[in-house]
């Protein structure tokens, strides 16, 4: 039995990388949500939800499709210490968010939502990531090279200065990049049957 259409609420380069692993052909639609963190709320909860908002917002523009296809929403913090670091405003902040992971370990979480008519599922996936210490002159390199202000933490694990100086990684590789994509597939696989 084949899958149905895959779209994904997202325009992440990163993220249309991970999924074009799996095979399946998706398309993608861009949407814009607001990515309220509510502290009331757990880091992971508030990623399953906010992923879950941005599938439900993509599935208006699909309501009448008769493919009947999956909208697949993730969203990705980086967080050390209970506190969660969001995506830099600029080179200050990136630096300041990247001194503070320096020879520390900390957690990557991102929550995914597969919706398709009414069925709506997600989880959230964490992976904990290890980085050496790096000089602030490291550092700047990094992020005048690198540009990471679209990513959460500051930082990409596959960036090539980066990779350099992560030390371990506990959980799935593509989860820190912003989707964990073997969960994905087994959600997907469940879906369908």
């Amino acid at each position: 039995m084949a899958f149905p259409p895959i779209i994904l609420a997202s325009q992440s380069p990163r993220r249309k990388e991970i999924l074009r692993l799996s095979g399946l052909s998706f398309s993608t639609v861009s949407i814009e949500t607001p990515e309220h963190l509510d502290p009331a709320e757990s880091i992971e909860s508030n990623v399953r939800r906010i992923a879950e908002e941005k599938a439900k917002a993509a599935i208006q523009s699909f309501q009448n499709d008769t493919r009947d296809p999956v909208l697949l929403g993730a969203d990705t913090v980086v967080a050390i210490d209970g506190r969660i670091l969001g995506k830099p405003a600029n080179a200050a902040e990136a630096l300041e968010m990247l001194l503070q992971l320096q020879g520390r370990t900390h957690e990557v979480h991102t929550g995914f939502a597969l919706l398709q008519r009414a069925h709506l599922y997600s989880e959230c996936a964490t992976t904990e990531v290890t980085l050496n210490k790096m000089t602030e002159e490291e550092i700047l390199h990094y992020i005048n090279t690198a540009a990471p202000f679209d990513k959460a933490g500051s930082y990409g694990i596959q960036d090539p200065v980066m990779a350099c100086f992560v030390s371990s990684i506990t959980g799935c590789y593509y989860n820190v990049m912003g989707l964990p994509l073997s969960r994905v597939w087994m959600a997907l696989q469940k879906l369908r049957s």
